[in-house]
């Protein structure tokens, strides 16, 4: 089954409202749309760009769509800080990456509330890109897939293939995040391979093999071809290389020459 490919940038606590906004308008002014034939490109800034983000694509009519970096479970309440599916929903945002390690190193997010993320975005009909990665611990002790897939199989939990379809995973080895070091197109195959094998068993070969699983982690216009030239590798979760027009650009343009191929 031929998947679109995606190219997802994150870009983190990085720039503000008025830098974003000159950064979105480099993206579109260089974006050809002819590669939305083929490949799904999506920005996913910080909480408060958002809306002047989605504002700049709207406005040039471009087919890049918004996402944001984080979502609580609850659709309102006493929670200081956090932003629900409705907010994003009503500012234009299609996607939302949940369980980054970031989140999950930093600010001690689980199994369970990544699951909880999961199914509010569902229900609110944002399409939840599901972080999953090892760390070089877990590496180096030969345990990659049986920790990747449990994390898996955690964030879907209770959830049925039909809304299983709508997402996105993204596989990011915490070794390879920021670091310069990339895992090697076989490396990440396989564990993407793991993935896929893990969502088969969860929910059929038809709908696994519809679901897109992206690789995350130093993904750069150097090593992009070779990565989504991979049978289960459908595009990129992006960070250092997002946060400049031109090596965005750069992505977006080789996961079209790949995909025409």
């Amino acid at each position: 089954m031929a998947r679109r490919l995606m190219i997802a940038g994150n870009w983190k606590m990085n720039n503000t409202y008025a830098e974003a906004v000159v950064l979105c308008q480099h993206i579109s002014n260089n974006f050809c749309k002819e590669w939305d034939d083929c490949v799904d490109t999506v920005v996913c800034p910080p909480a408060i760009d958002l809306k002047g983000v989605w504002g700049v694509f709207e406005f040039d009519n471009m087919p890049i769509s918004v996402g944001a970096q984080n979502v609580h479970w609850e659709p309102s309440g006493a929670f200081t800080g956090e932003i629900s599916t409705g907010m994003l929903k009503e500012i234009g945002c299609q996607y939302c990456i949940i369980g980054h390690s970031e989140r999950r190193t930093l600010f001690g997010e689980t199994n369970e509330q990544v699951n909880l993320k999961l199914k509010a975005l569902l229900e609110a009909g944002i399409a939840p890109i599901v972080c999953v990665g090892e760390s070089l611990e877990v590496r180096d002790a030969g345990t990659t897939d049986e920790f990747v897939c449990a994390q898996v199989r955690a964030a879907f939990a209770g959830v049925d293939a039909g809304k299983a379809k709508q997402c996105v995973v993204a596989y990011e080895p915490i070794w390879a995040i920021g670091t310069g070091r990339t895992a090697t197109p076989e490396q990440a195959q396989e564990v993407c391979a793991a993935i896929r094998a893990t969502l088969t068993d969860m929910y059929g070969a038809e709908a696994a093999e519809a679901m897109r699983v992206l690789y995350g982690g130093s993904m750069n216009p150097g090593n992009v071809e070779a990565l989504v030239a991979q049978d289960d590798i459908d595009g990129g979760l992006i960070g250092g290389a997002a946060l400049k027009a031109e090596s965005f650009i750069d992505l977006v343009k080789a996961a079209y020459a790949q995909a025409r191929k």
